[in-house]
C-alpha cells in the first residue's frame, strides 16, 4: 500500500491527501473552539479523509475526538449503542476506566457488555432498554460527563449521519438530539455524510431541528492545478513520468472528482512504462467506464422511459427549463407535473443534483457511460 502512487476507494492520508488546506485550517479551528460542524458534498469527494486528518490534527490531552460510521444503524437503538460504544472506546486508555464510566454515567441502564480476547479493542455493548426519555438523555450526556470528569474538550464525529433521517418517527429523534447536544458546554460535533441531498434536508429546511444547527461547509472539487501537481509529482516518485497537459486532461475527464482522479491516475500509470501518453489515457478511460458498467446497469435497470428522458436531455446540454414546450416535447416529458416527479425521484436515487442552479449528473464517468449507452 505504501508504494501505490495513486488510492481510491477508501479515506486517504500523509502524501495521497491533496490539498484542502483552506478546509483543514476552518475545520481545525471550529474543533479547537468548539463550533459545531456539518460538512456536506457529494459521494468520494474526501470528506471522510478530511475528517480523519483533522481528528489527528485536533487530537490532543486538552482537546478529545470520537468519530463513529452510523452508515449500519437503522433505528434509534442502533444508534444509541453505536453511540455509547464509540465514546467508551475513545476517551478511555484502559479498560478498567470505561468500565468505570458505566457504572457512573449508564448506571441506570445496566448494559450488556461483551467482552473478547483483547478487551480494549474487542467489546461491545448493548444497551437493551426501553426508550425513556430519562435513560436517553443520560446515554446522549455521555460525552458532556466524561469531558468534565477528564477537565477536557470532546468532539464526536459522525458519519453517514443522513441515516437519521430513515429512523422511524425520526423527526422526533431529531429533536431529541439537538435539544439535548445544543446545551452541551464542552462537547461539539461534526456531523458529515454521503447523501448530498438528504444531508441538504436536514440542516437546510427551517421545519426540522437540526435547522442552524453550526457552520456549515460545502466542501469544492480540488482545484486542477493542485491535481496536476500531485499527479506528476506521484508519476515521479516512482520513476515515471506524465506531462502536465496530460495529467490536466485526467482532470477534464474525471471532472475533478476526488475518487475519479485517483482511479483514473492509477489506470494510466499501470499502463504506462516510462512516459505516459495519450494513448495510455485513453486505454485507462476506457476501462474506468468498463469497470463502472455493472454498477451504472445496475443503477439504472429500474429507470422508466420518462426517466432516462430526461437524463438524455441533461446529456444534449439542457440543464434547466425543462418545462417549456420545446423541451417537453423533445424529449417527451409530458406535462410540467411530470417532470417535477422525475426530477425528484431521480435527485433521491442520487443520479442528478442542482449545481449553480443547473440540473446535472454529478457522477463524471456514470455520464460519459451514459453518452456511449444512449449514443448521445
Amino acid at each position: 500500500m505504501e508504494n501505490k502512487p495513486f488510492i481510491f476507494g477508501v479515506a486517504t492520508s500523509g502524501d495521497h491527501f491533496t490539498d484542502r488546506k483552506k478546509e483543514t485550517a476552518r475545520l481545525l479551528l471550529n474543533f479547537q473552539h468548539g463550533v459545531n460542524t456539518v460538512l456536506i458534498s457529494p459521494r468520494r469527494w474526501g470528506k471522510t479523509s478530511l475528517v480523519q486528518k483533522v481528528c489527528h490534527l485536533a487530537q490532543s490531552d486538552k482537546l478529545k475526538v470520537v468519530y463513529l460510521d452510523i452508515f449500519f444503524c437503522r433505528s434509534e437503538s442502533d444508534f444509541y449503542d453505536a453511540f455509547a460504544l464509540a465514546i467508551l472506546k475513545q476517551t478511555s486508555s484502559k479498560v478498567e476506566e470505561w468500565l468505570e464510566h458505566i457504572k457512573l454515567y449508564l448506571s441506570r441502564i445496566s448494559p450488556k457488555v461483551s467482552i473478547g480476547t483483547d478487551p480494549m479493542t474487542d467489546f461491545s455493548i448493548s444497551l437493551e432498554m426501553n426508550p425513556k426519555n430519562n435513560d436517553i438523555n443520560e446515554i446522549l450526556q455521555l460525552p458532556e460527563k466524561i469531558a468534565q470528569k477528564k477537565g477536557c474538550s470532546l468532539v464526536i464525529c459522525i458519519d453517514e449521519f443522513q441515516q437519521i433521517a430513515e429512523f422511524k418517527d425520526s423527526k422526533i429523534f431529531q429533536k431529541r438530539l439537538r435539544s439535548v447536544w445544543q446545551l452541551q458546554k464542552s462537547v461539539s460535533y461534526c456531523l458529515f455524510g454521503s447523501k448530498k441531498h438528504l444531508m441538504n434536508e436536514l440542516f437546510e429546511r427551517k421545519s426540522l431541528p437540526f435547522y442552524k444547527f453550526g457552520d456549515v461547509i460545502y466542501l469544492p472539487k480540488i482545484g486542477t492545478s493542485d491535481w496536476v501537481d500531485y499527479i506528476c509529482n506521484r508519476f515521479a516518485v516512482t520513476g515515471k513520468h506524465i506531462s502536465a497537459d496530460l495529467a490536466q486532461e485526467i482532470c477534464r475527464r474525471a471532472d475533478n472528482h476526488s475518487s475519479y482522479v485517483q482511479q483514473l491516475a492509477w489506470l494510466v500509470w499501470t499502463y504506462t512504462d516510462k512516459e505516459a501518453t495519450a494513448r495510455n489515457l485513453e486505454e485507462a478511460y476506457q476501462d474506468i467506464i468498463d469497470q463502472n458498467t455493472p454498477l451504472f446497469e445496475k443503477q439504472t435497470e429500474s429507470l422508466t422511459t420518462y426517466q432516462m428522458n430526461f437524463l438524455r436531455a441533461i446529456l444534449d446540454g439542457v440543464h434547466n427549463e425543462f418545462t417549456t414546450q420545446e423541451i417537453l416535447q423533445k424529449y417527451q416529458l409530458g406535462s410540467s407535473a411530470n417532470v417535477s416527479t422525475v426530477k425528484r425521484a431521480l435527485i433521491k436515487k442520487e443520479l442528478i443534483e442542482t449545481e449553480n442552479r443547473q440540473i446535472i449528473i454529478p457522477d463524471p464517468i456514470m455520464a460519459a457511460w451514459l453518452k456511449r449507452e444512449l449514443k448521445v
